[in-house]
């Protein structure tokens, strides 16, 4: 199993904390089963927020992971339309326990450098 390092806006950082978003979607994932995401903010916080246990995945057609998510996404239909334009293929990371960090934590505790533009794998 394997932790990865995942950049998220803010926004929808807060919905998984509250409880609304309990999917993270992608066009690509990780090779490896992933079992734990930890949260890196993007702007304007710029720091590692907290970290989700991941339950499984879901894959398939925009569509089909739509349906299977909907009720659970956290986001807009327009939204996630726009975000898997042009593709064949939807992931879907299923999230389960959520923990967030009394501090935000820098990159570098992760030994992590720089943000991620997709994911990066974090050793345990």
């Amino acid at each position: 199993m394997a932790t990865i390092l995942l950049a998220i806006k803010p926004e929808f950082i807060e919905r998984i904390f509250s409880g609304d978003k309990k999917f993270e979607f992608r066009r690509r994932v990780a090779l490896c089963n992933v079992d734990k995401i930890v949260i890196y903010a993007t702007r304007p916080i710029c720091s590692v927020v907290g970290a989700v246990d991941v339950c499984g995945i879901i894959s398939g057609t925009p569509d089909d992971v739509w349906a299977r998510t909907c009720n659970a996404a956290g986001i807009d239909r327009g939204f996630f339309d726009s975000y898997f334009s042009g593709g064949n293929i939807a992931y879907a990371y299923k999230l389960g326990h959520v923990l967030r960090f009394d501090v935000p934590r820098p990159l570098s505790d992760f030994g992590v450098r720089t943000a991620p533009q997709g994911f990066v794998y974090i050793k345990r």
